[in-house]
């Protein structure tokens, strides 16, 4: 499964570890932003499969940049909006009622992010829809 990605993070050391980690496991990082302004402008431009979007964006929440990106980026059709995977250092029980509520695939804590970790998830929620 070929996948073109945008890595979103407040953390340029993040992004720069996730990015190599990522290109290494076979997908393509388009791009990085470290807000959610900047996140919209890539999607636009560059249109990717998916988005790992950080839950804690400093004065952001990840939660408001997924909606932004869910409604924004609506085009024709919902095939054409990337997928949103979130992503966080601390545990998916933190904030599991706020990902059930969210228009994302999913979420990857970032001790698990591996590009097999990515292509599972987004399997696993193609088969759900």
């Amino acid at each position: 499964m070929h996948v073109r990605c945008i890595i979103v993070d407040d953390s340029r050391r993040f992004t720069d570890a996730a990015r190599l980690l990522l290109e290494r496991e076979g997908l393509v990082v388009v791009g990085t932003a470290s807000n959610g302004s900047d996140a919209i402008d890539l999607v636009d431009a560059l249109s990717p499969d998916l988005v790992l979007l950080d839950i804690d964006l400093g004065e952001e929440s990840g939660f408001d940049v997924a909606k932004k990106l869910g409604s924004y980026h609506a085009g024709p059709s919902a095939a054409e909006r990337p997928e949103i995977i979130l992503v966080s250092m601390h545990d998916e029980e933190d904030f599991a009622d706020l990902i059930e509520a969210s228009p994302v695939a999913g979420f990857l804590a970032k001790s698990d992010l591996s590009g097999d970790a990515i292509r599972d998830l987004l399997r696993r929620n193609a088969r759900s829809e």
